[in-house]
């Protein structure tokens, strides 16, 4: 039968390592740290930092009222805010949006997350003696890449189908400390290292001549957006999984918190290992300015790590082991988005609903293997760049002028019954209905240019 019995985080702490899981990503541990590279290091975490809280974090208040409000699958959600049927048939529409625009990116994440699982295989025959098939993995291939991606696929599917309590947060209970465990003993390793100092000078010490920089601030931007998984309705769907009796705003700023925190974490990998390398002969620069992307992670840091011996082996492997799980704690929440629309408007249950999703997902990944050049830069720029945002005004525009006041007021008092006493309910309301959708159309109007 259709609309089967929802899941629900079991606990504060449960939600928390879930949503940030989602926000924490490759778009952190891989996206911010190139990002701060390409646009003048401390320059950019100056304004990344400052947006993350003046746009990001409204916006994901947000998802999770409206989702909590809903408690459904983003297309119901949306779908049934307005009262007249446009209002009804336009939420339909940003719902289904939302859903192809997570699938669109789970599509080229796979792919992405699948060089990160042959790197870390790669590092494993290595150590194993198996140098054949560690120079297989490490070499570029349509087998390699669609074996690879298919593994991960795999992974994001099995845990998706184990449900909300036994999947989705019971993993990312495990995953999460063990990530932030990965990334403070790498991040100990690279300070001892010749060379990291100057690369946390320029990590840390701005150039406030850059900070009002058009590109680098839209770049801030989509980084923000893209890092809290927002406008592709991931945390409105965790959002509709939070008991009433927790307090919105306090998990909000703390999922918040914790991202901003790993991405500065991942800064303090990626910026001074770069000058590690540099010390040990590797070229960083490039026409001028510091490598990042693909470059950075799958060419100058794996060179570093070849300079180090067995020792470079094993930090590769938890290099590795570190973008495999953060990638796989943000893909699990982008299937969670098709999944629960399946689940609630269908009569497949979750293991079913996940394998389609999955399956159907797959394919668009199978086919970027096939015609990356033409396709892989579409897909990211068409959803990175233009659906997220756009999504992301229309779920202002719903919870600052769809949902009413008192409706927002009442929602929120189940878990803070003082809130209309707060400056967040002060701030947060008029903030949403004007100042955040503008702002966001001006970026986004900005990176149109």
């Amino acid at each position: 039968m259709k609309g089967q019995a929802r899941g629900e985080f079991s606990s504060r702490l449960g939600f928390i390592l879930a949503a940030t899981g989602s926000a924490v990503g490759l778009g952190n541990i891989w996206g911010f740290p190139t990002n701060t590279a390409e646009n003048g290091g401390a320059a950019f975490l100056l304004v990344y930092l400052i947006l993350a809280f003046c746009l990001a974090y409204p916006a994901l208040m947000a998802e999770l009222i409206i989702g909590r409000h809903c408690r459904a699958n983003i297309v119901s959600a949306l779908g049934g805010l307005p009262s007249g049927k446009i209002g009804r048939n336009l939420g339909v529409a940003a719902g289904l949006v939302g859903v192809f625009t997570a699938s669109a990116i789970l599509g080229f994440y796979s792919l992405v997350a699948g060089w990160m699982v042959a790197q870390l295989a790669a590092q494993g025959a290595t150590l194993a003696g198996a140098d054949g098939l560690a120079d297989w993995l490490d070499r570029q291939s349509l087998a390699r890449d669609m074996g690879c991606a298919l593994i991960f696929t795999v992974f994001t599917i099995t845990l998706v189908g184990e449900g909300v309590k036994e999947g989705i947060e019971r993993w990312s209970s495990r995953l999460m400390p063990l990530l932030l465990l990965l990334l403070l003993a790498l991040i100990t390793y690279v300070m001892s290292q010749p060379g990291a100092a100057l690369g946390l000078k320029v990590y840390l010490l701005p150039d406030i001549s850059r900070v009002l920089d058009g590109e680098l601030i839209i770049s801030a931007l989509g980084q923000a957006f893209f890092s809290l998984s927002l406008g592709v309705g991931t945390m409105l769907i965790y959002g509709s999984y939070i008991p009433r009796e927790e307090n919105l705003p306090t998990l909000g700023a703390a999922v918040t918190l914790i991202d901003m925190g790993v991405a500065f974490l991942a800064g303090l990998l990626i910026l001074p290992a770069l000058f590690v390398a540099q010390q040990g002969g590797v070229e960083i620069y490039q026409n001028g300015e510091l490598i990042a992307g693909p470059t950075l992670i799958l060419q100058v840091l794996p060179t570093l790590f070849d300079t180090m011996g067995t020792a470079g082996i094993i930090f590769a492997l938890a290099f590795f082991a570190l973008l495999t799980i953060a990638a796989l704690t943000s893909s699990i929440s982008m299937l969670e988005v098709p999944t629960s629309l399946l689940v609630e408007s269908t009569v497949l249950e979750r293991r079913s609903a996940s394998w389609l999703a999955g399956g159907v997902i797959f394919m668009l990944t199978v086919a970027l293997v096939i015609w990356f050049d033409p396709l892989f830069a579409l897909v990211v720029t068409a959803t990175t760049e233009y659906s997220e945002p756009l999504l992301g005004i229309v779920l202002c525009l719903f919870a600052g002028w769809v949902i009413s006041r008192n409706k927002l007021l009442e929602e929120l008092r189940h878990g803070n019954p003082d809130i209309e006493h707060s400056y967040f309910w002060k701030i947060w309301p008029p903030y949403m209905r004007f100042f955040c959708p503008l702002l966001i159309a001006a970026a986004f109007i900005q990176s149109l240019r």
